[in-house]
């Protein structure tokens, strides 16, 4: 009686990791408005927010959501206040950091959760915006990166952010502004308080 072949299944071939895309970040500058609002679109880039949430109390910006907080942003772009980062993949822009020091928002300086740790004179990084279609490829990192050394050239010594930390669980986008702690942590960000579960304070010298 002859033996059976059994033959042996392949294994399963292993997904490719997508390569990093490189980005080119750069300040948002009155020569760039026009690549500001390509980026942000007609929603302001989420509810008519137009990056203006962080340096408005809730009134305000209740007020001027939409068309006004986008006059906002432009009055401090073409003012030549650099409040933000872009990045752009090739030609097209696909993501925003705001970044300032930190006395310029007034939403941090009313919290409780993110108010000040010491009296160091620090810059912030309190919120990003990625395109659908640019999410994952490490666009946040890359706006860190250049927000760190903007703050140097501007004269920073300390940059500070307020990541979203979900213990490793799926978020959905709609709480990722604020950044993911893991992508602070990976660009170098060093967690110095939390009086939130979910949402430290993160350091990073522009010094090192």
């Amino acid at each position: 009686m002859s033996a059976t072949r059994t033959r042996a299944k392949p294994a399963p071939a292993k997904r490719a990791t997508p390569a990093r895309a490189s980005f080119r970040c750069v300040p948002a500058t009155a020569a760039r408005w026009n690549d500001v609002e390509r980026l942000f679109g007609p929603r302001g880039a989420c509810a008519g927010c137009w990056c203006m949430w962080p340096r408005l109390s809730s009134a305000e910006f209740r007020r001027g959501k939409g068309q006004g907080n986008r006059r906002a942003l432009r009055r401090l772009v073409t003012a030549g206040r650099r409040p933000g980062i872009i990045a752009y993949r090739g030609r097209e822009p696909v993501g925003w950091c705001a970044l300032a020091p930190r006395a310029d928002y007034r939403r941090l300086e009313r919290s409780r959760t993110l108010a000040p740790v010491d009296a160091e004179p620090v810059w912030s990084v309190p919120c990003f915006f990625v395109t659908r279609e640019a999410r994952g490829a490490g666009v946040t990192r890359a706006l860190l990166e250049a927000a760190v050394a903007t703050a140097k050239r501007s004269g920073a010594r300390i940059v500070e952010g307020y990541p979203y930390d979900s213990g490793g669980k799926r978020v959905a986008d709609a709480w990722m502004w604020f950044g993911p702690a893991g992508t602070f942590e990976r660009a170098g960000f060093k967690e110095v308080a939390r009086r939130s579960k979910t949402r430290p304070i993160m350091r990073r010298s522009t010094r090192g």
